[in-house]
């Protein structure tokens, strides 16, 4: 038997589909948490660890109605990543989260158009009227993206109270009349 979440929205781009985590996806989730190339999102992690932040991604719908997408590619569903609204205990503002787990995207504007997607979403469907995106000051790439969609400094918003948050950056999304 296969349980899924019901009643998710699905959003399609020009060159994705944005739709709810389901079970199968946790493997490309655990294999991306367990790499260097998630150190700017607190790995890596064990693979009970990443395990269970996955479970929680999938929970994060069921507790808010809302969550983080998986990026598949248009007439795939191998995900590529998950991208789109966040607010997990303790956060200080909703955010709009990204990560794109297989290396082989990286470049190709995939994230970038599926955070756009995932922005407009969050403003239109859920009536959000701001949005912020943390950030690790030392990765380049996420930082470059923020600024791509027109985000900001944020230098007044605290920061959640969590171990090794201190210096992470807040970036604040232009709000939709802005983008409008």
């Amino acid at each position: 038997m296969t349980v899924t979440l019901a009643n998710t929205p699905v959003i399609e781009t020009e060159r994705l589909i944005l739709r709810a985590p389901k079970g199968s996806d946790a493997e490309a989730s655990v294999a991306f948490f367990g790499t260097d190339r998630s150190r700017y999102m607190g790995g890596p992690q064990t693979r009970a660890q990443a395990w269970r932040s996955f479970a929680g991604v999938i929970g994060h719908w069921v507790v808010r109605g809302w969550g983080l997408f998986v990026v598949c590619e248009k007439g795939s569903d191998t995900p590529l990543g998950a991208v789109g609204p966040w607010m997990p205990e303790g956060w200080t503002d909703r955010e709009i989260g990204w990560s794109m787990w297989d290396p082989s995207v990286e470049g190709k504007g995939y994230a970038f158009e599926a955070a756009q997607a995932a922005r407009a979403y969050a403003y239109g469907t859920l009536g959000w009227t701001t949005a912020i995106s943390y950030i690790d000051p030392e990765n380049a790439r996420s930082i470059a993206l923020a600024k791509r969609m027109g985000c900001t400094l944020d230098d007044d918003l605290p920061l959640p109270d969590l171990p090794d948050w201190d210096g992470t950056l807040v970036f604040r999304h232009p709000g939709p009349d802005a983008l409008a």
